[in-house]
């Protein structure tokens, strides 16, 4: 199976998605859905799940995406913890770290295309 530039821009726009639905969280647009922290009902987790794990699950890239996806989700719960203590603005500036931890995977899916380019 081969993964091609259209799955990998797929990811990238799950990243994206994610990243709104926990913004639009933060700043009171709409309910936290836990599946949004769940590695298994994560969108971008799913398709990593599913797409990459069975045809690079070995490769160093996806373990260190799987990692950083968990610390990503992991982190998105404690700023959503923060916001209903009340902490709002430390939740919200928590979403820096979000985007370091996007920017981490992008820069991984990147490593990941290329290599499969070649």
């Amino acid at each position: 199976m081969n993964i091609d530039s259209l799955d990998f821009q797929q990811a990238r726009i799950k990243q994206v998605v994610f990243k709104s639905r926990l913004r639009s969280v933060l700043y009171g647009v709409r309910e936290p859905d836990p599946a949004l922290f769940s590695l298994v009902d994560n969108p971008f987790g799913q398709w990593l799940t599913t797409t990459l794990v069975p045809r690079y699950g070995k490769v160093s890239e996806v373990r260190a995406m799987e990692r950083v996806l968990q610390q990503m989700l992991r982190y998105g719960q404690e700023l959503v913890t923060l916001y209903r203590q009340g902490r709002i603005e430390n939740a919200r500036s928590g979403l820096e770290q979000i985007e370091t931890y996007a920017a981490e995977i992008d820069g991984l899916l990147r490593q990941l295309e290329q290599r499969n380019a070649a």
